[in-house]
């Protein structure tokens, strides 16, 4: 299939997208657009408008997953459809690229196939997923959850921010609380295309990345109980320092993923990202602190591994230091394979195109996690230049975005049933 893909229309849709929430920076392209406000309103308008001009039938569901469907006279009409997306929404002070790329480069595919005069067997789905990044609401991936069912339409919307605002009211502010749900069982195949957020394209000069797992992510609550006292009067050997038991566990976290990266899996990462110390004063003893720590591994045992010396790090420093622990579990997603036919159709889809590929994992969540519980699924990377991202500097350049998207749109036609053009 000899598909071209038009990088300067692709490039416009990004930038034009990034102009919503845009923020001033001294360095790079920052915008914010957090779930259910006003940027978010105009990237989802401008989302439609661009659907409807390449003939897309378009939804949006109770949660605010906008979906657009082309369905041209050569697709069976009752067929799966083939899907492909992301998301609109950002971190505050975020890239341009970050979601939005996975988002036009679904909608840009569309254009190729219909600039080719393709003939697809299946209808065609653009998704953009509400919330992914979770900066308003919940924890992230959250209309991705809904659609698949992990969290039910009335939980979602009940969600409330900072400020006690639902997700109902706020989707219903911006005019994008809709109907029904969004379901992709219904769908024959789905592809995200994502910025890489690593190094690892860059630093081989491959300029599209097949993904093999997701990485399973796990948080978790440690609360750590000593006694708060006075930093003066309190002699050394009388003391219950709830923060330097913190200390010991904080650098058992460190030594337990450096051992399991030595020994079993180099993917494996934990980290200490949170600490809140009570009274949180210079001249008290620490009484209390609470720490959050994150566990990533495409092996679900390499995280139970870490936690298991969470666990006993706990033990002993109740035994030895005479604080009290207790862990909580709020967060998990497992390791999620990718499917090895639409991995194949991708990596052919590279070598029809000329363009080198190459298998990697994804140390980030997205939503593929979710959609890949219903029906096949598929993440291809594009080269973040550095493996900035969350940053005005998040970088992807303009060749590797339309590269990316030329090997996203060979393996949506073969997903499609497109035999040539």
């Amino acid at each position: 299939m000899n598909l071209t893909v038009d990088a300067e229309r692709l490039r416009a849709d990004v930038e034009r997208n990034g102009e919503f929430g845009a923020v001033p920076t001294e360095r790079g392209h920052a915008r914010t657009v957090l779930c259910g406000t006003d940027a978010n309103r105009r990237a989802r308008e401008y989302l439609i408008e661009q659907l409807r001009g390449a003939d897309a039938e378009v939804t949006v569901d109770a949660v605010g997953n906008v979906a657009g469907t082309w369905c041209p006279p050569s697709a069976d009409s009752d067929a799966a459809p083939v899907a492909v997306g992301s998301h609109l929404d950002s971190v505050p002070d975020g890239g341009i690229f970050d979601g939005p790329l996975g988002v036009y480069a679904g909608l840009e595919a569309v254009r190729t196939l219909q600039d080719a005069d393709a003939r697809p067997e299946r209808p065609i789905t653009v998704v953009s997923f509400t919330e992914e990044e979770g900066s308003r609401f919940a924890d992230g991936l959250l209309g991705s959850s809904v659609a698949v069912g992990h969290r039910s339409v009335d939980d979602a919307l009940a969600l409330t921010d900072a400020d006690g605002t639902t997700l109902g009211e706020a989707l219903s502010g911006i005019g994008f609380r809709g109907e029904g749900r969004l379901d992709p069982s219904e769908w024959g195949a789905w592809f995200e295309l994502h910025v890489e957020q690593d190094t690892v394209l860059e630093s081989a000069a491959v300029p599209v990345g097949v993904v093999t797992t997701i990485t399973g992510i796990t948080h978790c609550e440690v609360r750590i109980d000593g006694e708060a006292d006075h930093a003066g009067t309190t002699a050394m050997d009388s003391r219950t320092d709830a923060l330097a038991a913190a200390s010991e566990l904080v650098l058992a976290v460190e030594r337990a993923a450096n051992e399991v990266t030595a020994t079993d899996s180099a993917s494996a990462v934990a980290t200490v990202g949170s600490l809140d110390v009570s009274p949180n004063a210079t001249n008290v003893v620490p009484g209390a602190v609470t720490v959050g720590i994150d566990v990533r591994d495409v092996r679900q045992a390499s995280i139970e591994r870490i936690l298991d010396r969470v666990r006993e790090t706990l033990a002993r420093v109740e035994r030895e230091r005479g604080v009290e622990t207790t862990l909580e579990r709020p967060f998990d997603l497992a390791p999620t394979g990718m499917s090895d036919r639409l991995r194949r159709a991708a990596h052919d889809a590279g070598a029809q195109a000329g363009l080198e590929t190459t298998d990697l994992h994804s140390g980030a969540a997205h939503d593929t996690m979710h959609v890949a519980d219903a029906t096949d699924a598929a993440l291809l990377f594009a080269p973040s230049r550095d493996g900035i991202s969350h940053n005005p500097l998040e970088w992807t350049d303009w060749d590797d975005c339309a590269a990316a998207t030329r090997v996203l749109a060979g393996a949506v036609a073969d997903a499609t049933g497109v035999t040539s053009v």
